[in-house]
Protein backbone atom coordinates (compact mmCIF):
# COMPACT_ATOMS: atom_id res chain seq x y z
CA UNK A 1 0.00 0.00 0.00
CA UNK A 2 1.75 3.21 -1.13
CA UNK A 3 1.92 6.11 1.98
CA UNK A 4 -0.15 8.57 3.12
CA UNK A 5 2.09 11.39 1.71
CA UNK A 6 2.37 9.18 -1.99
CA UNK A 7 -0.99 9.08 -1.90
CA UNK A 8 -1.13 12.43 -1.40
CA UNK A 9 1.42 13.36 -4.01
CA UNK A 10 -0.76 11.72 -6.54
CA UNK A 11 -3.68 13.71 -5.61
CA UNK A 12 -1.49 16.89 -5.83
CA UNK A 13 0.75 16.24 -8.73
CA UNK A 14 0.81 20.30 -9.47
CA UNK A 15 1.57 21.17 -5.93
CA UNK A 16 -1.01 23.42 -5.69
CA UNK A 17 -2.62 22.52 -2.65
CA UNK A 18 0.70 22.17 -1.18
CA UNK A 19 1.52 25.97 -2.30
CA UNK A 20 -1.79 27.19 -0.51
CA UNK A 21 -0.97 25.33 2.68
CA UNK A 22 2.49 27.10 2.18
CA UNK A 23 0.92 30.64 2.09
CA UNK A 24 -2.00 30.35 4.69
CA UNK A 25 0.72 29.24 7.07
CA UNK A 26 2.87 32.31 5.80
CA UNK A 27 -0.39 34.44 6.08
CA UNK A 28 -0.89 33.19 10.04
CA UNK A 29 2.39 33.18 10.97
CA UNK A 30 3.28 36.51 10.06
CA UNK A 31 -0.03 38.11 11.61
CA UNK A 32 0.32 40.38 14.42
CA UNK A 33 -1.43 38.32 17.15
CA UNK A 34 0.64 34.74 16.05
CA UNK A 35 4.26 37.01 15.92
CA UNK A 36 3.54 38.58 18.94
CA UNK A 37 2.64 35.35 20.60
CA UNK A 38 6.00 33.76 18.56
CA UNK A 39 8.33 36.85 20.50
CA UNK A 40 6.96 35.54 24.00
CA UNK A 41 6.87 31.98 23.50
CA UNK A 42 10.31 31.13 22.20
CA UNK A 43 10.55 26.82 22.35
CA UNK A 44 7.62 27.11 19.59
CA UNK A 45 9.28 24.80 16.57
CA UNK A 46 8.88 24.44 13.11
CA UNK A 47 7.12 21.56 13.48
CA UNK A 48 4.56 22.55 16.35
CA UNK A 49 3.34 25.24 14.24
CA UNK A 50 2.96 23.03 11.47
CA UNK A 51 0.67 20.71 13.71
CA UNK A 52 -1.00 23.66 15.39
CA UNK A 53 -1.44 25.75 12.15
CA UNK A 54 -5.15 25.34 12.36
CA UNK A 55 -5.28 26.99 15.80
CA UNK A 56 -3.22 29.21 15.19
CA UNK A 57 -5.61 30.19 12.58
CA UNK A 58 -8.33 30.25 15.32
CA UNK A 59 -6.57 32.34 17.62
CA UNK A 60 -5.56 34.84 14.39
CA UNK A 61 -9.13 34.92 13.00
CA UNK A 62 -10.88 35.79 17.00
CA UNK A 63 -8.04 38.09 18.14
CA UNK A 64 -8.22 40.49 15.08
CA UNK A 65 -11.79 40.34 15.25
CA UNK A 66 -10.80 41.77 18.93
CA UNK A 67 -8.93 44.51 17.27
CA UNK A 68 -11.95 46.12 15.64
CA UNK A 69 -14.17 45.46 18.27
CA UNK A 70 -18.13 45.69 17.08
CA UNK A 71 -19.18 45.82 20.98
CA UNK A 72 -20.07 42.88 23.04
CA UNK A 73 -23.54 42.54 21.35
CA UNK A 74 -22.42 42.51 17.93
CA UNK A 75 -19.38 40.33 18.89
CA UNK A 76 -18.51 38.05 16.00
CA UNK A 77 -16.06 35.50 17.89
CA UNK A 78 -17.15 31.72 18.53
CA UNK A 79 -17.84 32.21 21.74
CA UNK A 80 -19.42 36.27 22.58
CA UNK A 81 -16.88 37.73 24.93
CA UNK A 82 -14.45 35.75 24.81
CA UNK A 83 -10.91 35.96 23.21
CA UNK A 84 -8.13 33.10 23.01
CA UNK A 85 -4.90 32.52 23.81
CA UNK A 86 -2.52 30.10 22.65
CA UNK A 87 0.14 28.39 25.12
CA UNK A 88 2.15 24.74 24.90
CA UNK A 89 1.80 21.85 26.41
CA UNK A 90 3.90 19.33 26.22
CA UNK A 91 5.22 19.90 23.04
CA UNK A 92 2.07 21.23 21.27
CA UNK A 93 -0.07 24.29 20.72
CA UNK A 94 -3.13 25.07 22.56
CA UNK A 95 -6.03 27.15 22.48
CA UNK A 96 -8.04 28.70 25.75
CA UNK A 97 -10.57 31.46 26.17
CA UNK A 98 -10.92 33.58 28.37
CA UNK A 99 -13.39 36.74 29.17
CA UNK A 100 -12.81 39.68 27.32
CA UNK A 101 -13.00 43.63 28.81
CA UNK A 102 -16.22 44.63 27.41
CA UNK A 103 -17.76 41.15 28.77
CA UNK A 104 -16.20 41.43 32.25
CA UNK A 105 -17.78 45.38 32.25
CA UNK A 106 -20.81 43.80 31.30
CA UNK A 107 -20.92 41.22 33.95
CA UNK A 108 -20.14 43.66 36.91
CA UNK A 109 -22.89 45.97 35.55
CA UNK A 110 -25.20 43.03 35.99
CA UNK A 111 -24.02 42.40 39.31
CA UNK A 112 -24.27 45.80 39.95
CA UNK A 113 -27.60 46.30 39.43
CA UNK A 114 -28.93 42.81 41.27
CA UNK A 115 -27.60 44.05 44.26
CA UNK A 116 -30.61 46.20 44.94
CA UNK A 117 -33.83 44.66 44.30
CA UNK A 118 -36.64 47.19 44.92
CA UNK A 119 -40.56 46.60 45.10
CA UNK A 120 -42.61 49.95 44.59
CA UNK A 121 -39.43 52.46 45.45
CA UNK A 122 -39.43 55.66 43.49
CA UNK A 123 -36.85 55.89 40.77
CA UNK A 124 -35.36 58.99 43.31
CA UNK A 125 -34.87 56.64 46.04
CA UNK A 126 -32.85 54.07 44.21
CA UNK A 127 -30.58 56.87 42.60
CA UNK A 128 -29.95 58.81 46.20
CA UNK A 129 -26.26 58.36 47.71
CA UNK A 130 -25.46 59.79 50.93
CA UNK A 131 -23.03 62.42 48.66
CA UNK A 132 -26.57 64.18 47.24
CA UNK A 133 -27.96 64.16 50.52
CA UNK A 134 -29.11 67.82 51.72
CA UNK A 135 -26.92 68.51 55.17
CA UNK A 136 -28.26 70.27 58.04
CA UNK A 137 -28.12 70.50 61.28
CA UNK A 138 -31.46 68.60 62.27
CA UNK A 139 -30.66 65.62 60.53
CA UNK A 140 -27.13 64.78 61.13
CA UNK A 141 -27.26 62.08 63.49
CA UNK A 142 -29.75 60.35 61.11
CA UNK A 143 -27.31 60.81 58.45
CA UNK A 144 -24.44 59.65 60.77
CA UNK A 145 -26.05 56.59 61.71
CA UNK A 146 -27.49 55.76 58.03
CA UNK A 147 -23.38 56.39 56.84
CA UNK A 148 -22.22 53.60 60.05
CA UNK A 149 -24.82 51.17 59.49
CA UNK A 150 -24.31 50.78 55.70
CA UNK A 151 -20.12 51.34 56.02
CA UNK A 152 -20.07 48.16 58.64
CA UNK A 153 -23.21 45.74 57.60
CA UNK A 154 -22.37 42.40 57.90
CA UNK A 155 -25.16 39.92 56.75
CA UNK A 156 -24.94 36.89 58.49
CA UNK A 157 -22.56 37.31 61.38
CA UNK A 158 -24.11 40.77 62.87
CA UNK A 159 -28.10 41.22 62.82
CA UNK A 160 -28.20 44.70 64.15
CA UNK A 161 -30.31 46.96 61.77
CA UNK A 162 -31.33 50.68 62.13
CA UNK A 163 -35.25 51.76 62.59
CA UNK A 164 -35.80 55.42 61.59
CA UNK A 165 -38.98 57.30 62.30
CA UNK A 166 -39.82 61.09 62.11
CA UNK A 167 -42.73 63.08 60.32
CA UNK A 168 -43.81 62.75 56.96
CA UNK A 169 -41.49 63.86 54.33
CA UNK A 170 -37.94 64.37 55.97
CA UNK A 171 -35.81 62.22 53.94
CA UNK A 172 -36.41 58.70 55.43
CA UNK A 173 -36.95 56.72 52.37
CA UNK A 174 -34.18 58.59 50.65
CA UNK A 175 -31.80 57.52 53.51
CA UNK A 176 -32.90 54.16 52.39
CA UNK A 177 -31.56 54.33 48.93
CA UNK A 178 -28.09 56.09 49.70
CA UNK A 179 -27.63 52.91 52.27
CA UNK A 180 -28.50 50.60 49.61
CA UNK A 181 -26.12 52.53 46.74
CA UNK A 182 -23.36 52.24 50.00
CA UNK A 183 -23.69 48.99 50.43
CA UNK A 184 -23.63 48.35 46.72
CA UNK A 185 -20.23 49.59 46.51
CA UNK A 186 -19.27 46.45 49.49
CA UNK A 187 -20.82 44.16 47.14
CA UNK A 188 -23.62 43.45 50.09
CA UNK A 189 -27.26 42.61 48.41
CA UNK A 190 -30.15 44.63 50.14
CA UNK A 191 -33.80 44.92 48.94
CA UNK A 192 -35.77 48.07 49.19
CA UNK A 193 -40.03 47.65 50.09
CA UNK A 194 -42.39 49.65 50.04
CA UNK A 195 -44.28 47.77 52.51
CA UNK A 196 -47.93 48.68 52.78
CA UNK A 197 -47.80 47.82 48.60
CA UNK A 198 -45.96 44.65 49.97
CA UNK A 199 -48.57 43.81 52.29
CA UNK A 200 -51.08 43.88 49.35
CA UNK A 201 -49.24 42.02 46.91
CA UNK A 202 -48.79 38.61 49.17
CA UNK A 203 -52.14 38.96 49.86
CA UNK A 204 -52.80 38.37 45.95
CA UNK A 205 -49.96 35.61 45.66
CA UNK A 206 -51.82 33.81 47.47
CA UNK A 207 -54.22 33.08 44.39
CA UNK A 208 -51.36 32.85 41.90
CA UNK A 209 -49.45 30.70 44.24
CA UNK A 210 -46.73 32.79 44.57
CA UNK A 211 -47.06 33.42 48.42
CA UNK A 212 -44.16 30.81 49.72
CA UNK A 213 -41.38 32.22 47.05
CA UNK A 214 -41.79 35.99 47.63
CA UNK A 215 -42.12 35.31 51.43
CA UNK A 216 -38.33 33.35 51.14
CA UNK A 217 -36.89 35.81 49.10
CA UNK A 218 -37.44 38.97 51.49
CA UNK A 219 -36.94 36.52 54.65
CA UNK A 220 -33.35 35.44 52.86
CA UNK A 221 -31.69 38.69 51.17
CA UNK A 222 -28.83 40.19 53.26
CA UNK A 223 -29.90 43.39 53.87
CA UNK A 224 -33.75 44.12 54.00
CA UNK A 225 -35.24 47.91 53.78
CA UNK A 226 -38.76 47.91 54.95
CA UNK A 227 -40.50 51.92 54.54
CA UNK A 228 -43.17 53.09 55.70
CA UNK A 229 -43.96 50.17 57.90
CA UNK A 230 -47.23 51.16 60.03
CA UNK A 231 -48.56 52.82 56.81
CA UNK A 232 -50.78 50.04 56.23
CA UNK A 233 -53.64 49.14 57.45
CA UNK A 234 -52.94 46.42 60.18
CA UNK A 235 -54.22 42.92 59.62
CA UNK A 236 -53.54 39.97 61.98
CA UNK A 237 -52.71 38.36 58.63
CA UNK A 238 -50.01 40.47 57.58
CA UNK A 239 -48.74 40.71 61.00
CA UNK A 240 -48.83 36.93 61.93
CA UNK A 241 -48.09 35.20 58.63
CA UNK A 242 -46.11 37.96 57.07
CA UNK A 243 -44.02 40.65 59.35
CA UNK A 244 -43.94 37.84 61.90
CA UNK A 245 -41.98 35.01 59.86
CA UNK A 246 -39.89 37.55 58.22
CA UNK A 247 -38.63 38.71 61.66
CA UNK A 248 -37.60 35.23 63.02
CA UNK A 249 -36.27 34.25 60.19
CA UNK A 250 -34.14 37.05 60.07
CA UNK A 251 -32.73 37.56 63.99
CA UNK A 252 -31.96 33.88 63.75
CA UNK A 253 -30.08 34.15 60.82
CA UNK A 254 -28.46 37.63 62.43
CA UNK A 255 -29.86 39.32 59.06
CA UNK A 256 -30.02 43.49 59.32
CA UNK A 257 -33.33 45.07 58.76
CA UNK A 258 -33.81 49.11 58.06
CA UNK A 259 -37.23 50.14 58.86
CA UNK A 260 -38.54 53.33 58.22
CA UNK A 261 -41.87 54.42 59.84
CA UNK A 262 -44.29 57.52 61.02
CA UNK A 263 -44.09 55.51 64.13
CA UNK A 264 -41.55 55.44 66.72
CA UNK A 265 -41.49 51.90 68.95
CA UNK A 266 -44.29 52.30 70.96
CA UNK A 267 -46.80 53.91 68.38
CA UNK A 268 -45.54 51.16 65.99
CA UNK A 269 -46.62 48.63 68.83
CA UNK A 270 -49.84 50.08 68.80
CA UNK A 271 -50.51 49.74 65.20
CA UNK A 272 -49.55 46.48 65.17
CA UNK A 273 -51.78 45.41 68.08
CA UNK A 274 -54.82 46.84 66.27
CA UNK A 275 -56.86 43.61 64.50
CA UNK A 276 -59.62 43.39 61.85
CA UNK A 277 -61.34 41.11 63.64
CA UNK A 278 -61.99 43.61 66.13
CA UNK A 279 -60.74 44.75 69.16
CA UNK A 280 -57.03 44.47 69.59
CA UNK A 281 -54.18 41.83 70.29
CA UNK A 282 -51.41 43.53 72.56
CA UNK A 283 -49.43 40.57 73.30
CA UNK A 284 -49.21 39.24 69.42
CA UNK A 285 -47.58 43.16 68.56
CA UNK A 286 -45.81 43.23 71.44
CA UNK A 287 -43.52 39.96 70.40
CA UNK A 288 -42.88 41.13 66.91
CA UNK A 289 -41.73 44.62 68.62
CA UNK A 290 -39.50 42.77 70.53
CA UNK A 291 -37.84 41.59 67.97
CA UNK A 292 -37.63 44.82 66.19
CA UNK A 293 -36.53 46.83 69.27
CA UNK A 294 -33.60 43.72 69.72
CA UNK A 295 -32.66 43.89 66.28
CA UNK A 296 -32.49 47.66 65.43
CA UNK A 297 -31.73 51.09 66.89
CA UNK A 298 -33.82 54.00 67.17
CA UNK A 299 -32.95 56.87 65.35
CA UNK A 300 -35.34 59.82 64.46
CA UNK A 301 -35.04 61.43 61.41
CA UNK A 302 -35.74 65.29 62.14
CA UNK A 303 -36.07 68.50 59.76
CA UNK A 304 -38.42 70.41 57.35
CA UNK A 305 -40.99 68.43 55.30
CA UNK A 306 -39.09 68.21 51.81
CA UNK A 307 -41.49 66.86 49.53
CA UNK A 308 -43.95 70.15 50.51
Amino acid sequence: MDSIQKSFAAIDKGGRLQKQIAEQKKRVVMSKPVQSFLREANEVTEDMIDRGLSKLYEFKKEREHCETCPGLENCPNMMQGYRPSVYVERGSLELTYSKCPLKLDDEEKKLQQGLIQSFYIPKDVLEATFDLIEQDSDRTKAITEAIKFASTAQPGEDGHGLYLHGKFGVGKSYLLGAIANDLKESRIQSALIYTPDFFREMKAAIGDGTFQEKLEAVRKVPVLMLDDIGAETTTAWTRDEILGPIMQYRMSERLPTVFTSNYDYDELEVQLSYSDKGGTEELKAKRIMERIKHFTTLVEVKGKNRRS
